[in-house]
């Protein structure tokens, strides 16, 4: 501001130059993710005509309405399972030694670099009629015939909460690392007992991160394909193998596409409304 003037001088905005790195990512982002949710959305309302017809569909179809409700059910069961045994593996690895967090961490990670179609495969040798699961129980006499634990519902949330473990392990294993334990500490010193302390100190505190690892794993449940498809048989259609059967099988590309946007929405307004009630930056252990 010049001396006795009553205006500011204003100088004229320059653009950061670290947008300029940033610029080459944005647009490759545009290009190969933006556009395309675009013309998904174009087809959607255009095939086979324009108009809302297929959107029509998603509150008049009894096929739809049966699909949406097994996709879920199922997704909903995988993630309670998956954040019992993430949980109690992420407990686990802040309370033992260094070394022996480092092999759990190892255990954890080993299934990343493991196909998902092998994994899939795997666990259909393991529980058909003839696989190893049944063969054990029946010659242990725990079971009298074999138990049908493929090509249906309980197959496909065993391959699903197999999968999905690690992804709520690791971010329950980064927010409970930065709890501080003094206040576990403080409460055995008052007299509380173990599980008292647990559960009325640290499990409040881990809620954050039970919450993000919670949103992570049904988001990713959602888009599940290989998994249902091998193991449920095709008696277990959930969204993702019921587009890929509208498009190849039936050449409905315009509700293959609705499907798609809903799926697409329904993640985004998720994350918003958690996002309302949950810090997103703490929910992996940001701090």
């Amino acid at each position: 501001m010049r001396a006795g003037s009553d205006t500011i001088e204003r100088r004229p905005a320059r653009l950061d130059p670290y947008w300029l790195l940033v610029l080459p990512l944005v647009v490759l982002l545009v290009g190969l993710f933006v556009y395309p949710i675009l013309q998904v959305l174009w087809i959607s309302v255009t095939d086979p005509s324009f108009g809302f017809e297929n959107y029509r569909r998603l509150f008049t179809s009894g096929s739809i309405h049966r699909m949406l409700w097994t996709t879920f059910r199922v997704c909903a069961v995988t993630t309670v399972l998956s954040m019992l045994g993430g949980y109690v593996v992420a407990y686990a690895m802040i309370n033992v030694s260094k070394g022996h967090r480092m092999w759990m961490l190892l255990f954890i990670l080993v299934p990343f670099w493991v196909s998902v179609l092998v994994r899939a495969f795997s666990w259909l040798m393991l529980l058909h009629d003839g696989g190893i699961a049944n063969t054990v129980m029946i010659d242990w006499g725990l079971i009298a015939e074999p138990l049908h634990m493929v090509r249906n519902e309980l197959g496909v949330i065993i391959g699903m909460v197999h999968f999905m473990v690690p992804y709520a392990a690791l971010p329950l294993y980064a927010n409970m690392s930065g709890i501080d334990t003094s206040y576990v500490d403080a409460a055995r010193g008052l007299g509380a007992g173990p599980f008292e302390s647990f559960w009325r100190i640290f499990l409040p505190l881990s809620l954050p991160g039970v919450a993000g690892a919670g949103i992570l794993v049904f988001i990713l449940t959602l888009g599940f394909f290989v998994t249902p498809a091998i193991l449920g048989g095709g008696k277990t259609a959930m969204i993702a193998e019921y587009v890929s059967v509208q498009i190849l099988n039936l050449a409905r590309w315009g509700v293959a596409s609705m499907l798609a946007v809903v799926l697409l929405v329904a993640v985004f307004l998720l994350l918003a409304i958690m996002g309302r009630f949950i810090n997103l930056r703490e929910m992996f252990g940001a701090r």
